[in-house]
């Protein structure tokens, strides 16, 4: 066998093995008992991609080695794949994984029941492009009510390198990191990354033209042409009631829809942490009776 038959045979065998892992209950077809595995037959996999059975056992085989980026969007669809799994799907036949079109703004089910967890420090809420779709009262309460400023100016990009049109601020007062070269980078670099994620979303388009005409030291990071995650800074903020607090920023993104849940604490036991507990901005420790 040739080496071109041993890469086909990667995609026959991952989807055997997606297909064996698949119940018929999962995708709404009757449970048998008799049946001798649990997963999809053919004949039902081809039905729900809508191929035959002759292509599909020939896919599944290596003998069909060409199959359409059609073909192999249904085959995603029909196996109920995560998008880390269809973009693999996708490399596997010979095809580059499939651009989501826009970023995205609301926030799942699920991620908001987790939130409901975190209610007791400040947490906000991020979409791709750095706009501040969520936020808690007691993250109002830490860096200013964003509801003072129109919603399109709720961007943390916008606020970090700002044009001639920008009229408002995401923050009431000032919010300094500890190394505003390195957290600036590292969220241009992480906007490079939406953008090439979301090529085709043209609030992302118009907010890197904007920046890149209107700002120059923006337009010198984006021409370095980093890529990356903005996964966690340091920051010193000015409050008008407690003074000045240091806080410590982790950001974890959403793998599916790149939203990123943004939560701020303080060391415990520091002096910083008791002035958030005297002002009400974050909740004491609960101790273990």
């Amino acid at each position: 066998m040739n080496k071109g038959h041993a890469v086909d045979n990667q995609l026959g065998a991952t989807l055997r093995a997606w297909r064996d892992r698949l119940s018929p209950g999962a995708v709404g077809l009757p449970v048998d008992r008799t049946r001798r595995s649990p997963g999809l037959r053919r004949e039902e996999l081809a039905e729900l991609a809508g191929l035959s059975v002759d292509y599909l056992v020939r896919l599944e085989q290596g003998r069909a080695v060409s199959p359409s980026e059609q073909i192999v969007g249904s085959l995603a669809r029909a196996l109920r794949l995560s998008q880390d799994e269809r973009d693999h799907l996708h490399r596997l036949a010979g095809f580059r994984p499939p651009q989501d079109q826009r970023v995205v703004y609301d926030i799942p089910p699920s991620m908001r029941r987790l939130l409901t967890l975190l209610d007791s420090t400040p947490v906000a809420v991020f979409a791709a492009d750095w706009q501040l779709v969520w936020w808690n009262p007691r993250w109002a309460a830490l860096f200013g009510d964003p509801t003072r400023i129109g919603t399109e100016e709720r961007n943390l990009v916008r606020l970090r390198f700002p044009v001639a049109s920008d009229r408002g601020r995401l923050t009431s007062w000032p919010v300094i990191p500890v190394n505003a070269e390195a957290a600036d980078r590292a969220l241009v670099a992480d906007l490079r990354r939406a953008a090439a994620r979301f090529p085709d979303d043209p609030r992302v388009t118009e907010l890197v033209a904007g920046r890149v005409a209107g700002n120059p030291r923006f337009a010198a990071f984006w021409a370095d042409a980093a890529v990356g995650r903005h996964a966690e800074d340091r920051k010193t903020i000015r409050h008008p009631d407690i003074g000045e607090v240091n806080v410590d920023c982790d950001v974890l993104t959403d793998g599916d829809t790149d939203l990123k849940v943004v939560a701020y604490t303080a060391v415990p036991g520091s002096e910083d942490e008791s002035r958030l507990e005297s002002a009400g901005i974050v909740s004491p420790p609960r101790s273990d009776a």
